[in-house]
């Protein structure tokens, strides 16, 4: 019989304990989610049975409040209480509750509710629940319009749909467009040279991997790959682990140019050709830019290129018109590409 060394049935009950504990707040989790969507139910059943009386509800909110905050304690302010109510207007199905309470935290479930577009919320569900999105991320998320982005991408569920290198329900959470970097915090006007905020990005490599979404694992910045007469640089190398290839960005503070798109296909024929293994999926390429020519998108290479894609990113964190703004303009701008293709 062999022994153990000391410090293995150390470690071991440490973990015991540190499953026991995630499943009790799990729990605890749980029951508070479920008791939250009840009091919200009995909130808007007494509000609907003295709908006559005006200003009814917001009375019920007020005293309850005070009743509960005496008895209880904290926890139970009027804002507490209103996102109560909320959160069973927002889900007045129980089942719906019972999926939610298994899967997010309340503070998560505050925040989803509060995004009008049912199926964003649904998104930010699934994504918040299989990502292990922080509050914090979740929120920022949300106030840049993460899954919109997703939606006004450069018709890449049609694109990404042909490549066979994709697995199943990867291609609807790969490319954002715009990308929004207001975590490098430059000022405007922005005049910072492509290497600055190259730089950036790098010194916040782990907001611009949120940004950048699921799977994705930094390999190197100005990464050389060399033919027997050139040397060439890309600016940051990426491998995704989800769609099993390696991402190629080279990032532009001018407006895009057919010279961009070429030389950006050049670097994934390279890299396809001396850097990607057996077992890799073919390369992508995205290039950053400050603004898209959509000439250069309807007759380039980009048109035809399965793995080649150009986006634009934001420097700084644009108001909510301006990003709905955003969105709405690519989505005309793909809306007049498909009708001129059919």
């Amino acid at each position: 019989m062999s022994l153990q060394k000391p410090d293995t049935y150390i470690a071991e009950i440490k973990l015991i304990l540190e499953q026991a504990r995630q499943k009790a707040y799990q729990a605890v989790n749980s029951a508070m989610v479920e008791a939250y969507w009840l009091i919200g139910k009995r909130i808007v059943e007494e509000e609907q049975n003295g709908k006559e009386r005006a200003g009814y509800g917001e009375a019920i909110l007020k005293n309850l409040s005070i009743a509960l905050t005496k008895e209880l304690g904290k926890g139970f302010s009027y804002a507490n209480l209103r996102n109560f109510r909320q959160f069973y207007l927002t889900y007045p199905d129980k089942e719906n509750c019972y999926a939610l309470r298994s899967k997010l935290a309340w503070t998560h479930i505050r925040l989803i509710m509060r995004v009008e577009n049912s199926e964003a919320r649904e998104y930010y569900i699934k994504e918040a629940s299989e990502q292990n999105w922080s509050t914090r991320v979740l929120e920022r998320n949300i106030n840049t319009f993460y899954y919109q982005r997703l939606l006004s991408s450069q018709n890449k569920e049609e694109a990404l749909q042909h490549s066979s290198m994709l697995e199943k329900n990867t291609n609807s959470d790969f490319i954002k467009d715009p990308y929004v970097f207001e975590f490098l915090n430059i000022p405007q006007p922005i005049n910072a040279s492509e290497n600055q905020i190259e730089t950036a990005l790098i010194e916040n490599l782990q907001q611009f991997l949120l940004e950048l979404g699921k799977g994705f694992s930094f390999v190197g910045r100005q990464v050389r790959i060399s033919t027997e007469t050139s040397h060439f640089y890309i600016d940051l190398v990426f491998y995704n682990y989800v769609l099993k290839c390696f991402v190629l960005f080279d990032l532009k503070t001018t407006k895009l140019t057919h010279q961009d798109t070429g030389q950006m296909d050049m670097y994934i024929r390279m890299y396809d050709d001396l850097k990607r293994q057996p077992e890799d999926n073919p390369t992508i390429g995205i290039i950053l830019c400050a603004e898209r020519d959509e000439t250069v998108v309807q007759y380039s290479i980009l048109k035809e290129h399965k793995q080649l894609f150009a986006t634009k990113y934001m420097p700084y964190l644009p108001t909510e018109k301006e990003l709905i703004e955003e969105v709405e303009r690519e989505k005309q701008i793909l809306k007049q590409q498909q009708n001129k293709d059919e």
